[in-house]
């Protein structure tokens, strides 16, 4: 997923024990029945959704927001820590450190609550989304052992440190749209591309033999996506003929608008060629999660009732295509509130209002977006 560290700054979160005091301070909102979690529960599906804890001490942030996590708990079967789990935060300090703390009072809370865990990312396989010390690291006279060593470490420290993962993104967009080729990084550069790839998910099947092990990316259904969708099959079939232990592809699912400063509106969605995708994928053996689902709404009129309308419907009929497939196995938001939403920051509207791309607004108020998912998890198959 493309979060940028500057959401993780405004995404932090006091202790559980403080946040839950606060809970009881503050009016109960009325959730809407049945639970997007039931819904799913009832289809054989899990629903859940992303959440940041935010730098442990801070005062600020998403997480000790009673209310979002009244929501979370009320909606949720899974939690998925946003940006706690990545590189740049959990090595932040340096090539021996692991900072587990971030990731842990989201583990706790989903414990707490009974909810599942899912695991996002082992390998963000993106030169620009590694901690700054890896980029001049000395693997010494033997650099091959070396980055094999440290990566070896990372997968299994993680998987062993969660064990109640149901699910891991192995790899992260390794693929780079513009041409569909993989994209190198300083492991990579050392160990080659399909080694360092396979390296990964054979380490986490070791180390975590319970957990799906999923590649995920962001190619969609709208126009502009097509060597990113050829890259990724291409990708997923080399891993097949490997023998690489793959369980599933997560389709980010971040749709909408285009993710460009001077876009507006929503892209055109290519059904046929998306589906051919689909099969291909599903062809080869791969179960479909949904992992980041959210709808960018830049672009759209300000006014709040055609804005959500247009969204709404957008998603309804991606869900229902998505959802038509019983190889899918998890859909998973990318927040559940407006106001703490990765795309606030990101690709700003004209008119610099904020923008409404997940299922409740910044009142706790269920949207037509949230209508719309339950709607699609309704009419999907059983599975």
């Amino acid at each position: 997923m493309r979060s940028f560290p500057t959401v993780l700054s405004r995404r932090a979160a006091l202790g559980l024990g403080a946040a839950a005091g606060a809970m009881t301070a503050l009016p109960a909102l009325a959730a809407p029945s049945p639970s997007l979690a039931s819904l799913a529960r009832d289809k054989g599906l899990i629903f859940g959704s992303a959440v940041g804890a935010g730098p442990v001490g801070s005062l600020t942030g998403s997480f000790e927001d009673a209310r979002l996590r009244q929501i979370l708990k009320d909606e949720c079967g899974v939690l998925v820590p946003e940006n706690e789990l990545k590189w740049y935060v959990i090595r932040a300090a340096g090539p021996q450190a692991f900072d587990f703390s971030r990731a842990d009072r989201i583990a706790d809370f989903a414990k707490a609550n009974g909810q599942a865990l899912r695991g996002h990312t082992l390998l963000w396989h993106h030169p620009q989304w590694f901690p700054a010390w890896i980029k001049t690291h000395d693997f010494g006279p033997q650099p091959k052992v070396a980055a094999e060593a440290m990566l070896t470490e990372h997968i299994q420290k993680l998987c062993q440190h969660y064990p109640q993962m149901i699910s891991w993104d192995v790899v992260n967009e390794t693929v780079d749209p513009a041409d569909g080729s993989v994209r190198n990084t300083v492991f990579s550069d050392i160990l080659g591309r399909e080694q360092t790839l396979d390296l990964a998910f054979h380490t986490a099947r070791a180390a975590a033999p319970k957990a799906r092990l999923v590649y995920n990316d962001y190619m969609s259904w709208e126009v502009g996506n097509e060597k990113h969708r050829y890259g990724v099959l291409k990708l997923l079939e080399g891993f097949r003929k490997r023998g690489t232990p793959i369980d599933a592809l997560g389709v980010q699912a971040h749709i909408g608008a285009e993710n460009a400063d001077s876009f507006t509106g929503f892209g055109k969605p290519q059904e046929q060629e998306w589906r051919a995708f689909l099969d291909e994928a599903t062809g080869m053996g791969y179960d479909l999660l949904i992992t980041e689902f959210d709808v960018h709404d830049k672009g759209l009129i300000l006014d709040f009732g055609p804005r959500d309308a247009a969204v709404a419907a957008y998603a309804k009929g991606y869900l229902d295509l998505m959802l038509s497939y019983r190889q899918a196995k998890e859909v998973l938001a990318w927040g559940m509130v407006d106001k703490y939403s990765w795309l606030q920051n990101q690709w700003l509207r004209e008119d610099k209002k904020p923008k409404r791309p997940t299922l409740y607004d910044d009142n706790y108020q269920a949207k037509p977006l949230r209508e719309a998912v339950a709607a699609a998890l309704k009419a999907a198959p059983v599975r």
